[in-house]
This record gives structure tokens, sequence and C-alpha cells, in this order.
């Protein structure tokens, strides 16, 4: 986690000298707070969700109407982009929690397709399809100091911290006996349910948390674009999360959904430098890390790792994140 930080508070010294710049890297923050807490649904839970991307825009929608129509504070603001997006993810969690499998998958992507119906219609709100514009980066606000995010540098810090904030938070929840009854309904949910848990109570309360950290997640990027526009609530941005999630490895490990996040990102720019078709290369590369090594990146990270221990001579580490 400390590592993970590290590098990436570390950005500022090396971006420009390697050719890239300061918002690639608030931009990969923000992917991989949305990425963690969808894995809490797909890695952890086992419950496939590619309506996603509906509660990040909706907490990019929530933040920017807030900030503009009712109070400009950075905390209040961001506390209710996080509650709208938890109060329609509690909602969609009652009609689909007692579904599984493909079922299940399916109505996420019928609610989410709903919610970009919504904000492509409802032009007095959400503006259509020119989106909400003149979302502010609002200041932090501490009773005693005021510290500006107009820079890319300063929202990467704030963006940063709120990330340390969540991970950290996530990681406990993860190995709590929450976190465990989670994990046994991804390998049984029949099983689980028979000795003794509320199966269907459990897929709610998790539906609603990954969908309160998208909303967060969803704000931030309002703040870091200053707008927000139906198409972070499209079909092909829920997949973009699931891609991020799938690749990194977050089926087998923790810390999968932070690797796919930054690896998306920068494909994204290295290889739209060069085509325009970069997304067809980026699907062809996710294909082949499927067919050959489902585990993602993550399941790369350990083989090297569990490759050089053996050449060490050392017992073998490997600790998977759902280990009871």
């Amino acid at each position: 986690m400390l590592l993970t930080l590290g590098l990436l508070l570390s950005t500022p010294l090396w971006l420009k000298q390697v050719g890239l710049y300061q918002y690639l890297a608030l931009e990969v923050a923000i992917w991989m707070l949305f990425a963690l807490g969808h894995n809490l649904l797909l890695g952890i839970s086992g419950l496939p969700s590619f309506g996603h991307g509906a509660y990040f825009g909706i907490g990019a929608y929530a933040f920017g109407l807030l900030q503009q129509r009712l109070v400009a504070n950075l905390w209040l603001d961001l506390a209710g982009a996080v509650l709208a997006a938890a109060m329609a993810g509690a909602l969609v969690a009652l009609f689909i929690s007692h579904r599984r499998g493909i079922y299940y998958a399916l109505l996420t992507i019928a609610f989410g397709q709903v919610a970009w119906f919504i904000a492509i219609k409802w032009h007095s709100v959400t503006g259509g399809e020119d989106g909400l514009l003149n979302i502010r980066r609002l200041p932090i606000e501490l009773g005693f100091a005021t510290l500006p995010l107009h820079s890319n540098e300063a929202l990467f810090f704030f963006c940063l911290g709120v990330l340390a904030i969540v991970m950290a938070a996530l990681w406990r929840l993860l190995h709590s006996p929450f976190g465990h009854v989670l994990s046994a309904i991804r390998q049984n949910e029949l099983r689980a349910a028979f000795i003794g848990h509320h199966v269907w109570l459990c897929k709610a309360l998790v539906f609603t948390l990954s969908a309160a950290i998208a909303g967060l997640a969803g704000a931030l990027f309002a703040m870091a674009q200053q707008s927000a526009y139906p198409n972070v609530m499209s079909l092909h941005n829920s997949g973009f999360v699931v891609m991020m999630v799938l690749i990194g490895g977050g089926l087998v490990s923790f810390w999968g959904p932070l690797a796919g996040a930054a690896f998306f990102i920068l494909a994204r720019d290295l290889l739209g430098a060069y085509t325009e078709t970069w997304l067809l290369w980026y699907g062809l590369v996710f294909i082949a890390m499927v067919l050959v090594k489902p585990e993602g990146l993550a399941g790369l990270w350990q083989d090297g790792a569990a490759w050089w221990q053996r050449r060490r001579g050392l017992p073998s580490a490997r600790i998977e994140h759902r280990e009871a």
C-alpha cells in the first residue's frame, strides 16, 4: 500500500521527464478509486456489474448540480455526490440482489442504461448531450485555512489523499467478518445462505457501498474535467472499469484494479498518440491476457515472485486476498 502511494506521490518529479503530464496521473488516481470500488463486486463478491458507469456519472452530476444550485462547498458537495450515488445503488440493489449470475449482470446493464437515458433526455437538469458545464474546482476549506485546487498538481494530491483513505478502509473491510462473508458468497452463494448468512442483505450492502465509491470517483472526475457528460454513464464506460479490474487481476488480488487502471490509462495515451484505433489494440491485448493469463497483471506478479523465491530456495509466500 505504501509502495503504491509512494509511486503515485513521486509522479510530479518524473512524469515530464518521460514525456507525460500531471493530468494523466490525476486520471489514474481517480480511475484507481473507481476500479477499487467496482472490484468489491466483481473480484471480491463475484457479482458481475456491467452498468457501474451510471453511479460514476450520478456522482459527477450530483457534485456539479449541488455546487451550482445549492451550496459551493467541497466537503458538502462531495458528501452529497456520494449520498446520491449510494441511494441510487441501494434502489437498484433492492431489485437485483435476489438474482444470480447472468440475470444479475443483465439487470445491472438495464439499470445503467436507464440512468444514461435520463442523463441524455433531462435537459433542464443535466444539460442533455451538451453536459453540465462550468463545474468549479472548489477549494479545501479547513476552517483555519483555505487551500486552492485550481492546478492539476493540487487536485492530484487531494485525489491521492482520498484514494489512500478509501484504499485503507477497503483493505480493512476485506479482512473483517463482513469481508469474509463476501468471499463466501463469491465461492458459493447457496452454501453461504445455508450456514446462516443473510446473503440478500450482504449483496445489497456491498452494491450500495460500491456505488458510493463510484460516485465519489465521479465527483472527483467532474472536478478534474470541470464538467459532466452523459458518456461517463454509458455502457462502454462501464466496460472500461470491468476491463481494468480483469486485466489488472482483481479476481486474484486486492491490488489488481490499481495496476489495471494504470495500465489502461497509459495504454490509452501511449497507443492513442500513434493511432486512433488504440482501443482495438488494447482489446487484442485484453483478449490475449484473458486467454493466456486470466489472473491478469497481478497473476504475472505472483508467478514472478514465486519463481524468484524458488530460485533463492525460499518457501512460497503467495497469499491471495480471499484467504479466510
